[in-house]
């Protein structure tokens, strides 16, 4: 059957006024016209808005705000001057706490809808908030040589376009990476290949992790053709000059090179103080954006996991080590499998460098039936999942096999982790408590935890 198309009817020229009703998951306000749902960006509920049609379908509209009649009391200033247009953040304009209790209202709608479960059956955990301006450790910033501005633009795109901001600097963005955007512009356009580089992968560790003060910003420059000696002299000396490591990526992921400092050693460093542990990764490793939120995540984690010396743990999508390592450190054994054999090195890596030798890392496919490794029979009395956004429907039936003592599942997507819920109680399990961590603060990104013991 020939899947249905929304239809598309002209758009109106005229901003319309509008009484938003709610707030949709994606952080636009809700209201309706004629009957017709429509979802406006940047309202907020119980305001009165002027708003732009962006697109008119015949189930939906969308538009967009353009004045303000009647402001909310949850309405603040956004702290950056590009909020409005820039893509990367969607609710600067909602002030800090009504973003969290806003995102913990889609947690708890989600496992509502989905699982039935209701807050009143469960313990909603107290919110976690970190810093909220300078926190993202971890970025891909588009490049773009636009003749119309005289040179090279880097940012973020804007929001529903293929355009990249014209931006001096970004307010969410570590506050070094922020300072580098101007000087960024102004090195690029002077290359011959400044139409040649589409993007920078930014990744930044922690300057006292491994001691090298100053060198724990990395930049990845991926180019699309040979550069010329004359330009890589020029993007080393911007390396020295701003103390940053520079990377060359010409093609693929395997591609990447580090050029500066020519040490040999293709790493940063994160460090979790409150367990003596620095962890290290490449560049484009997967690794939390924000740092001092991770801190406070695997803190809870552990807290909730109510760790023993006898304890035998499994951590499921382990990536890099960064629960295991910690717990590890609290365990007679915790065993980590995730399905990138780099990764696991990475892992592996890391707690040798950390003196761990109780911790297990295995490569397998958590998404392939069936589970093959030896792990997958042995006895396990805690585990800690922490998948990508499809969730971990795929692994419930070895968790139902394995039944442990608990269950700590973090997600970074509420209508996943609801769906997953739904299914480990439909298998013996009980959601224990819930709640929601300020990952992306800013952003309607939810990211959560739950707790899940048997019956």
């Amino acid at each position: 059957m020939a899947k249905r198309r929304h239809r598309r009817t002209a758009l109106k020229n005229d901003p319309v006024e509008i009484a938003i009703e709610s707030m949709s998951n994606e952080g636009r306000g809700v209201s309706h016209i004629n009957g017709k749902v429509v979802f406006v960006e940047g309202a907020l509920p119980k305001e009165i808005v002027k708003a732009a049609y962006q697109t008119n379908r015949s189930q939906y509209a969308e538009l967009r705000t353009t004045e303000v009649i009647t402001q909310s009391p949850d309405r603040v200033e956004p702290p950056c001057t590009y909020a409005g247009a820039c893509g990367g953040c969607t609710l600067q304009h909602l002030n800090n706490d009504s973003q969290l209790t806003f995102k913990e209202g889609v947690l708890l709608e989600q496992l509502e809808h989905v699982a039935g479960l209701q807050a009143k059956d469960f313990v909603v955990l107290p919110k976690l908030r970190a810093k909220v301006l300078g926190y993202r450790r971890k970025a891909r910033l588009a490049v773009r040589h636009v003749v119309k501005k005289g040179g090279v633009l880097v940012g973020f795109r804007e929001k529903n376009s293929g355009f990249i901001m014209d931006m001096q600097s970004c307010q969410v963005l570590h506050h070094e990476v922020s300072a580098l955007i101007n000087p960024l512009r102004l090195m690029l356009t002077s290359l011959d290949a400044s139409s040649d580089i589409p993007q920078i992968e930014v990744a930044v560790g922690d300057s006292e992790a491994d001691g090298a003060e100053g060198k724990f910003i990395a930049l990845v420059f991926r180019h699309l053709n040979d550069l010329s000696d004359k330009d890589l002299e020029v993007i080393l000396d911007f390396g020295l000059t701003n103390a940053v490591q520079i990377y060359l990526q010409p093609e693929g992921v395997d591609s990447v090179k580090k050029i500066f400092p020519k040490d040999g050693v293709p790493r940063l460093y994160y460090s979790l103080p409150g367990h003596s542990l620095n962890i290290g990764f490449h560049p484009l490793d997967f690794t939390q954006i924000n740092g001092e939120m991770n801190v406070m995540i695997i803190d809870r984690v552990i807290e909730i996991l109510d760790l023993q010396k006898n304890d035998s743990v499994l951590d499921l999508f382990c990536g890099l080590g960064n629960f295991t390592l910690p717990i590890a450190k609290k365990v007679r054994r915790v065993t980590g499998i995730e399905a990138s054999a780099e990764m696991v090195k990475r892992a592996r890596e890391n707690a040798l460098n950390n003196n761990i030798s109780n911790a297990e890392f295995n490569v397998e496919d958590l998404y392939k039936a069936p589970l093959s490794g030896s792990w997958a029979t042995d006895h396990h009395t805690k585990v800690m999942l922490d998948p990508p956004r499809t969730g971990a429907s795929e692994v419930i039936p070895l968790l139902t096999r394995l039944k442990p003592e608990k269950i700590v599942y973090v997600s970074c997507n509420p209508v996943t982790l609801a769906r997953d819920a739904n299914i480990l109680v439909s298998n013996g399990f009980k959601l224990k408590s819930a709640g929601v961590m300020d990952m992306f603060p800013h952003t309607s990104h939810v990211e959560s935890i739950a707790e899940f013991a048997p019956k």
